[in-house]
């Protein structure tokens, strides 16, 4: 979930940057998206450490502190590791994908083109055969 990303891009002051992602799913409208977030880690001046989280080049609040739903503002929010928004797409596209129709299958002749087939009428009575009752 994290990566120290090194000194490079770094805003005034801080010591280090983390690069870390979630995904976010709303409990109440049910509404999922990931993030990614560079965490900015800085000391200031009385040597405390604290961090600025950056997303899409805009410093926001922690998401782990109070999470906020972007569809409903809804703060009933599950966060999980990076994925398992996407992960739950694609089986949700899997799963509703149509198989596509199939074809007339022409059956193979037995013994050859030349051969002419059986028929054979009745043939679900035959089958049926042996559930029906003798009347007595």
């Amino acid at each position: 979930m994290s990566e120290i990303a090194g000194q490079t891009g770094l805003r005034a002051g801080a010591n280090a940057v983390v690069n870390e992602s979630y995904s976010f799913a709303c409990m109440r409208c049910g509404y999922g998206w990931e993030q990614s977030y560079e965490i900015e880690h800085h000391t200031d001046a009385a040597g405390h450490e604290f961090v600025f989280y950056v997303a899409d080049g805009k410093v926001v609040p922690s998401p782990l502190s109070r999470p906020t739903c972007q569809n409903c503002d809804g703060h009933v929010v599950r966060i999980m590791r990076p994925g398992r928004v996407e992960s739950a797409r694609n089986a949700e596209h899997r799963h509703n994908r149509v198989p596509p129709p199939a074809g007339p299958v022409e059956a193979p002749v037995p013994g050859g083109a030349d051969e002419k087939p059986e028929h054979h009428h009745g043939w679900l009575s035959d089958l049926l055969h042996p559930f029906q009752r003798k009347a007595s």
